[in-house]
């Protein structure tokens, strides 16, 4: 038996399921409304100032890159007008008069003050060899302009010292400088310190002309500055053993001393002896020196130069070491008493060379101390009862004189020092210190 839908239940489906669709729609309108209106609401409550800092930093943001691409395009244009006035610069060095070509050094020295790649740059257009003979020129603006010019051109790469050397600059240099202002002397000794710097490197210096210069700036009346890298050059040159000989033989051992008792500019001096003291010539240029040892004594009480009293102890170990006529002219300048200063005063480096020379004077004494030395006496059998008492009070004698000799020492080393807290800690330094403890 069929069954038939009658109309009546087809129409009731349908009906149904056109309200499930209208409710539908109406759920997502509604859910659609309230996503907008939540949405302004929270615009509503942004505060305003908010949306102010964000269009700030949007409008800077914005004036950032504008800037960054303005500056990129000066760059640019600065880096062609850079490269336009270095090759006219060139060309008139090269090709120009005379008083082009001054104006070119000077341009030139303007240009090597930017950094190291402008000056490797300006050096591979050939540019050194026509400043080098510009300084040996007779007109002085001309010979300055080469001179600054090199000196820049030469800072911080060795690469254009060994071209400015290779040029044949020490050759061309004075000889003496009567006619010369003190300006144009320190541009000397500026470019001698530092083209002396190649003596150490894969870049020697094959010649050494230039120490008659060097040394007629030390001995004339010339600022501690200029003095200062004419030292400083010597004490390159003195880096290499190489050197010691001519250094020796033109002469500059007397000098160094003499400018190592000057406190401003002592320290380079002393260095640089120290250098020539380890070869044999000029340990025997110093040694024979009248102001040895007595300068380099003196230096040891210069309390506000630790690095010139750590120098000096050096310099005197040295003169010390296996050689007893040296240690005989120490002793009798009075040096035990300020290498003790040294010791309780001085900094860790000069305390620790102070303890060893003086070690070493120790043990001389001990040595010429003989068994027939000092006043005889009746001998005993060893390990006689009045052997032994004698013994006993011959070392109360001793302790006795050496702590008298300690705080003499002390006394006097404390007055030195002029410092009040000093005095308690020495003090309590003597007492609680036997003489066996002490270096000497």
């Amino acid at each position: 038996m069929s069954t038939s839908t009658t109309p009546s239940s087809s129409s009731s489906s349908s009906s149904s399921s056109s309200i499930w669709v209208l409710t539908t729609i109406k759920l997502r309108f509604f859910a659609r409304i309230k996503r907008f209106l939540q949405s302004k609401a929270t615009r509503k409550r942004c505060d305003p100032s908010d949306r102010i800092d964000i269009a700030k930093s949007r409008a800077e943001d914005n004036k950032k890159v504008e800037n960054l691409e303005t500056v990129q395009v000066m760059e640019k244009h600065k880096e062609e007008e850079s490269s336009t006035l270095l090759q006219r610069t060139v060309k008139m060095l090269h090709f120009g008069n005379w008083e082009e070509k001054e104006m070119a050094a000077k341009e030139i020295e303007r240009l090597a003050k930017e950094d190291v790649k402008v000056r490797k740059l300006i050096t591979e257009f050939r540019v050194v060899p026509m400043l080098v003979s510009m300084v040996e020129s007779p007109v002085a603006s001309r010979r300055r302009a080469g001179l600054t010019a090199l000196i820049h051109l030469a800072d911080g790469t060795y690469t254009n010292k060994a071209l400015i050397v290779e040029a044949g600059i020490l050759s061309k240099l004075p000889k003496t400088i009567e006619l010369v202002d003190e300006s144009t002397i320190s541009e000397f000794a500026e470019l001698l310190l530092s083209l002396s710097s190649l003596a150490n490197t894969q870049f020697p210096l094959a010649s050494l002309d230039f120490l008659p210069l060097l040394r007629y700036i030390l001995e004339t009346g010339s600022s501690f500055d200029t003095k200062q890298s004419c030292l400083g050059a010597l004490y390159n040159l003195s880096t290499v053993l190489e050197n010691a000989g001519p250094l020796v033989s033109s002469g500059v051992v007397p000098i160094l001393l003499e400018l190592s008792l000057v406190k401003e500019i002592s320290e380079k001096a002393l260095a640089t002896l120290g250098n020539l003291l380890v070869t044999l010539m000029g340990k025997k240029a110093i040694e024979n020196s009248s102001m040895v040892p007595e300068s380099f004594i003196e230096i040891l009480s210069w309390e506000d130069k630790p690095k010139c009293q750590e120098l000096s102890v050096y310099i005197l170990m040295i003169l010390a070491h296996q050689s007893s006529s040296q240690r005989e002219k120490m002793t009798q300048t009075g040096i035990v008493s300020v290498l003790l200063e040294v010791v309780l005063l001085g900094s860790p480096l000069a305390q620790k060379r102070a303890m060893k020379l003086l070690q070493w004077f120790k043990d001389e004494r001990q040595k010429k101390m003989g068994p027939h030395s000092g006043p005889q006496t009746p001998r005993f059998a060893m390990g006689s009862p009045v052997n032994q008492r004698e013994a006993k009070e011959g070392k109360k004698l001793m302790k006795s004189l050496v702590t008298q000799s300690l705080h003499r020492n002390m006394e006097i080393i404390t007055q030195r020092a002029n410092a009040a807290g000093e005095s308690s800690k020495l003090k309590s330094l003597i007492i609680s210190t036997s003489s066996k403890s002490l270096p000497y």
